[in-house]
């Protein structure tokens, strides 16, 4: 039996998480010298309904290598004997080296367990891992092996393409995501930037001045870079307005001959802290890398 597991980053909506049984480790998020944690003790439209309010830029922390060896030794517990862990990419955060730490300390209780555990650096972010994690789910339900679940992973991660606009460009900013420079001259211009990953880190690929431009530049670059073969669903994100999302979806069922299934689902608090309010996103599988 194989188990699938990640970290709450993934933003994947509980409907899928319960179709699939697949197990988060939160993350923390410290707002105002309060601890909560991802996806358990607070949700996302509580979050974005407070965040412009904040008078303290909330802060995240990675899960405990303790939280993904309890999720580890549950699936052990009931009969899984391989376990794949997707994590977010190793470039923003320290998910990644949390859990190649609860595997190491699995293995120290047990040193001739014949479970398998492979954990993947995603090098994603919010639902570019959950892309990763929806499709192995659905190759599981096919009958794909363990062994093809993790190729499939490290052959794909990488193609895995983000896009993500945002409107507040002051929590780029506090992020690290954006210097003050280039948000002062978005700001002057109206202009919205949009960022993808390189290289496991996130990155601005181009600006453009408005919302109707940015969901054009999202249908274009749908349309000029997805493997067809491998892309069977898209996902599209936002943080606190889903009609831009509902929008976006529209213009690529209208727009392009993609036919495969396009879910909408809201990003998490932890990265939604990131990326402030109004944030939509787009991932799906590109070509020719």
């Amino acid at each position: 039996m194989i188990k699938i597991m990640a970290d709450s980053t993934c933003d994947l909506s509980k409907e899928v998480l319960e179709k699939y049984d697949i197990s988060l480790a939160p993350l923390t998020i410290n707002i105002e010298g309060k601890i909560y944690k991802d996806r358990i003790d607070i949700e996302p439209d509580d979050f974005y309904g407070i965040m412009a309010t904040l008078a303290e830029f909330p802060t995240t922390g990675m899960p405990s290598p303790a939280e993904y060896l309890a999720i580890i030794k549950d699936a052990v517990k009931n009969g899984h004997t391989e376990i794949l862990c997707i994590c977010m990419s190793s470039g923003t955060s320290g998910s990644y080296q949390s859990a190649e730490l609860a595997k190491d300390y699995f293995y120290e209780e047990p040193p001739n367990s014949n479970v398998k555990i492979h954990i993947v650096d995603s090098k994603c972010m919010s639902h570019g891992s959950g892309w990763l994690i929806m499709k192995s789910a659905m190759m599981r339900e096919r009958g794909a092996t363990f062994e093809e679940l993790v190729e499939f992973n490290e052959t794909y991660k990488t193609n895995v393409k983000h896009f993500l606009s945002v409107d507040d460009l002051d929590h780029l900013i506090k992020s690290g995501r954006l210097t003050n420079a280039s948000a002062l001259i978005g700001k002057i211009l109206m202009l919205k930037p949009i960022m993808t990953m390189k290289g496991g880190k996130g990155a601005i690929v181009a600006k453009e001045r408005g919302l109707k431009r940015v969901l054009k530049h999202y249908v274009n670059e749908l349309t000029n870079r997805i493997d067809k073969e491998i892309t069977e669903f898209i996902i599209i994100g936002y943080t606190s307005d889903i009609k831009v999302a509902e929008n976006l979806k529209a213009k690529i069922e209208l727009e392009t001959d993609f036919s495969g299934e396009i879910y909408i689902m809201q990003m998490g608090v932890s990265v939604g802290t990131h990326v402030g309010l109004g944030a939509i996103s787009m991932f799906f599988v590109e070509k020719g890398k």
